[in-house]
């Protein structure tokens, strides 16, 4: 209806070629339209790679942070001028703003699922906020996970005099020792 014949056809072998995927027209095509679960799905998806791609973030900043206090394993590559009140400090500005492009998708995820809700009968006249949030999430987090990459994971080196320093101090050895001289004894030893 209110189409050309042939256009559905056309427009699956357009995204195809443009997409490189085995695209396919929606088996009913009513349902597709007044459906609009699936991008929360999608949406979900797309949040949960970023949360995770945070916690990697976090994990990151805590395992670099220091120079004094922190933990100190990793050392991160410095990409801008230090603390402006601690010198000698690497701040992780790259992991700091990868959690940030999180929470915008996040967001974004909200925006969708409201949008979703918000459709009324067999219409949802909200599409275009969904699409431009979901669009708007595959860039974020594409060019946030190349930044992390390239600007972060491929410049991190260890800190081996602190890990060292840590290992010679760790108690785990006497973990191992437990089975041969007892519990108790390797409690004491601890």
């Amino acid at each position: 209806i209110n189409a050309p014949k042939g256009y559905k056809e056309a427009v699956i072998r357009h995204l195809r070629e443009i997409t490189g995927l085995e695209l396919e027209t929606a088996g009913d095509l009513v349902e597709s339209t007044s459906d609009t679960g699936v991008f929360i799905t999608f949406s979900g998806a797309l949040k949960r790679s970023a949360l995770k791609l945070s916690k990697i973030s976090n994990d990151l900043r805590l395992l670099s942070s220091g120079p004094q206090a922190g933990l100190g394993e990793i050392n991160l590559p410095a990409r801008q001028a230090g603390s402006s009140i601690m010198p000698g400090k690497v701040n992780p500005v790259i992991p700091e703003a990868v959690s940030q492009v999180a929470y915008s998708v996040a967001g974004a995820d909200v925006t969708v699922s409201m949008a979703v809700e918000a459709g009324q009968l067999q219409l949802n006249a909200f599409e275009p906020i969904i699409a431009h949030s979901l669009f708007q999430s595959i860039t974020w987090l594409e060019r946030a996970c190349q930044t992390l990459r390239v600007n972060c994971v491929d410049g991190i080196t260890a800190n081996e005099e602190s890990l060292a320093d840590t290992v010679s101090r760790s108690v785990t050895v006497i973990t191992a020792l437990a089975p041969v001289i007892g519990y108790a004894e390797a409690a004491k030893l601890a």
